[in-house]
C-alpha cells in the first residue's frame, strides 16, 4: 500500500478529482498548510526555557495571574511562548482621518494594553473587573501597505511592506479575510481575556478607523498537556517542528530588522497572516498511509519518514526497497524544507472552527502565521515553492492574506509607532 501510494503521488500530480472520483487509498494528500509557507514549524513553546516557564505557570496554578511585559526594545507576542487563544482584528483608516488623529490611535493602543497586560482596566473601561487575570496577555500592533499613504508617510514604508503577490494556483482569497491598514494581534491563555481585550482596544478607534475583519483562534488549553510538546492541528498532526531557536546564534537576524532599508524599524519585525481552510471532510476520506506520505512525517510522533523521534532530521535521500524516495518530494515537508539559512521564519499557528457555510459539514483550518524580518527575502520563495507542489494543496485553500510591518516595542510612558511619528 505505501509503494502504490507513494507510486501515485511521484507519477502524477493530485487533484481534488482524483480524490472524489476513487483510488483515494493510493491518493497521497494532504497535511498542514498547504497554502501557508511551511507548515512544519517548530513553536517557541517547544524550548527547554520556555517549557520550563510553562509548567510552572501551570504547576503553582497561577495561570490566571501571570503577565507578559508589554513595554521594551521589541513587541511581546512574536517570540512569546504561544498562548491558548488569540484574536487578530484589522482596521481601515477612514477617509480624512489626519496623521495627528492616527498617531493618537497608537497612543491610546499602547496605554491600554500596557494596562491590561499587566491585569488593570482600560483607561476608559467600565468592566475593570475582567482584566485582573491577564493569563499572559500580550497586545501586538501592526500597520498595513495602506497606513503609510493614509498617514502621509509614504516614503516611510519598508520597501517590503506589501500584500503578497498572487498565487493562482491555490489562492482563493476573499476581501473579508485580506488586508488592512492597521493590525491588533491580542493573545492570551483565557478567552474572556482575548474578547475583553478586543472590546477596550477596538472601541478606541471611532472616528479613525473601521474594523475590516475579525479571526479568533485557538491552540491547546493550558494544562491539557503539561509536556509542553508541539501541539496538533485539527487534521491531527504535530504542527511545528522546524522554528529558529532562541539560543540560534541568527535569531534575531532572522526575526529583526536592522534597521537598514527604515531606521524606524529597528528592532521591529513582519507577520504575514494567511487564513488557511482545511478540507475536512476530504482530507478524512483518505488512509492513514497517504496521510503521512503527503506531509513526509508520521502521525504519532511527527518524526520524519526516516526517523524515529520528532526532531530528528529527515534524509531526503533515502530509498526504499524498490528504490522510491521515502520521502516523496512533493511531500510537504520537501517542499517547504529551507533552501538557504534566509528562509528561516518563527511560526506561531492557531487553529479555527467556526459554524458551517452553504451548507458545509464543517468551516475549519489554520490561521498561519509567520514572523520574518523581510517576507520578500524569507517568506515568498517558500509560499511560492508550495503553490506550485506540495501534497497538502489538495487539501488547503488559502482563503485569507494580510502583511503587516510590526513596529519595534514602546518604552515606559511611549506608545508602538513612536519612533516612525517621532524619531
Amino acid at each position: 500500500m505505501a509503494d502504490q501510494a507513494r507510486r501515485g503521488l511521484l507519477r502524477r500530480g493530485l487533484s481534488r478529482r482524483s480524490v472524489l472520483t476513487g483510488g483515494v487509498a493510493a491518493v497521497v494528500g494532504g497535511g498542514v498548510v498547504g497554502g501557508a509557507a511551511g507548515y512544519a514549524g517548530r513553536g517557541v513553546v517547544d524550548d527547554d526555557e520556555a517549557i520550563a516557564d510553562w509548567k510552572t505557570v501551570a504547576d503553582s496554578r497561577v495561570v490566571g495571574t501571570t503577565t507578559e511585559p508589554f513595554h521594551g526594545p521589541r513587541q511581546s507576542g512574536i517570540t512569546t511562548a504561544p498562548q491558548s487563544h488569540a484574536a487578530f482584528v484589522a482596521f481601515d483608516i477612514v477617509p480624512g482621518a489626519t496623521r495627528t488623529e492616527i498617531q493618537g490611535v497608537l497612543r491610546a493602543w499602547s496605554q491600554d494594553a500596557a494596562r491590561l497586560t499587566q491585569g488593570r482596566g482600560g483607561l476608559a473601561d467600565l468592566e475593570p473587573e475582567l482584566a485582573e487575570d491577564p493569563a499572559r496577555l500580550t497586545v501586538t500592533i501592526g500597520l498595513g501597505p495602506g497606513f503609510f499613504d493614509a498617514a502621509g508617510m509614504p516614503e516611510k514604508r519598508p520597501s517590503w511592506l506589501a500584500q503578497l503577490p498572487a498565487f493562482p494556483e491555490i489562492d482563493q482569497l476573499e476581501d473579508r479575510w485580506s488586508e488592512g491598514d492597521l493590525l491588533l494581534q491580542i493573545c492570551a491563555d483565557d478567552p474572556l481575556i482575548v474578547s475583553h481585550a478586543a472590546r477596550i482596544l477596538v472601541s478606541g478607534v471611532r472616528g479613525v478607523a473601521r474594523q475590516r475583519w475579525a479571526q479568533r483562534g485557538f491552540r491547546k488549553a493550558v494544562g491539557t498537556d503539561p509536556s509542553g510538546r508541539t501541539q496538533r492541528n485539527l487534521f491531527g498532526q504535530i504542527d511545528g517542528t522546524e522554528n529558529p531557536r532562541p539560543d540560534d546564534v541568527d535569531f534575531d537576524q532572522i526575526l529583526f530588522s536592522d534597521g537598514s532599508d527604515q531606521r524606524w524599524m529597528r528592532g521591529g519585525s513582519s507577520l504575514v497572516l494567511r487564513r488557511i481552510r482545511m478540507t475536512m471532510d476530504t482530507w478524512e476520506e483518505i488512509d492513514r498511509t497517504s496521510r503521512e506520505l503527503s506531509v513526509g512525517r508520521r502521525l504519532d510522533t511527527g518524526a520524519p519518514l526516516t526517523g524515529a523521534e520528532e526532531h530528528d532530521p529527515p534524509d531526503f535521500q533515502a530509498v526504499d526497497d524498490v528504490g522510491l524516495p521515502v520521502i516523496p518530494p512533493e511531500s510537504h515537508i520537501a517542499r517547504a524544507r529551507q533552501r538557504t539559512r534566509g528562509e528561516a521564519m518563527l511560526r506561531r499557528p492557531y487553529n479555527y472552527d467556526d459554524p458551517p457555510e452553504g451548507g458545509e459539514i464543517s468551516n475549519s483550518g489554520l490561521l498561519f502565521t509567520a514572523y520574518q524580518a523581510d517576507p520578500v527575502r524569507t517568506y515568498i520563495p517558500v509560499q511560492q515553492r508550495l503553490a506550485e507542489q506540495d501534497a497538502l494543496n489538495t487539501w488547503t485553500i488559502p482563503i485569507g492574506s494580510a502583511v503587516f510591518a510590526l513596529p519595534p516595542g514602546a518604552p515606559e510612558g511611549g506608545y508602538v509607532g513612536q519612533t516612525l511619528f517621532e524619531g
